[in-house]
């Protein structure tokens, strides 16, 4: 079986014999289409991980900042505001071409968290900002909290 063959029948199997054919530096027996097509795939998988993580860190900063009765019986909004800025500050580090579309796409993303944010509290979506109050440095920033109380 070819290795390109092995591609629709045993990923996994595809995976290691192409990383082998690679390391051997045998060029000729490599399936570069589907190389480049997994490559790609991995770029998009981290896209859509930072766009992810985005959406849930201005989730709770929204939740944080219009729910302070919560706030104050609870610290699982910190634990997850503290954990998403974490995944996001190594995500960044591996790729750090992905900051400049966490900076592009945080308006369009925030119009998402503030849908949800209405959905999970209850609240009336115009309770919330129409626009992200927050820039992009805010929101990643491990001492920036939504509004001027101290974190619990």
């Amino acid at each position: 079986m070819g290795n390109a063959t092995r591609y629709d029948d045993d990923f996994y199997g595809w995976t290691q014999a192409s990383a082998a054919l690679i390391r051997q530096q045998k060029w000729h027996d490599v399936d570069w289409k589907h190389v480049a097509e997994e490559l790609e795939a991995l770029g998009k998988r981290d896209r859509r991980e930072l766009e992810s993580r985005l959406v849930a860190l201005m989730l709770h900063l929204l939740k944080g900042r219009f729910q302070p009765e919560r706030r104050q019986r609870g610290r699982s909004w910190r634990r997850t505001i503290l954990e998403q800025r974490r995944q996001l500050a190594n995500l960044m580090s591996d790729s750090p071409s992905l900051r400049p579309r966490a900076s592009s796409v945080l308006v369009r993303l925030y119009l998402h968290a503030r849908q949800l944010a209405a959905a999970e509290t209850g609240l009336p979506e115009d309770m919330f900002p129409g626009a992200c109050p927050w820039n992009l440095s805010q929101v990643l920033d491990s001492q920036f909290w939504p509004d001027s109380d101290p974190p619990l």
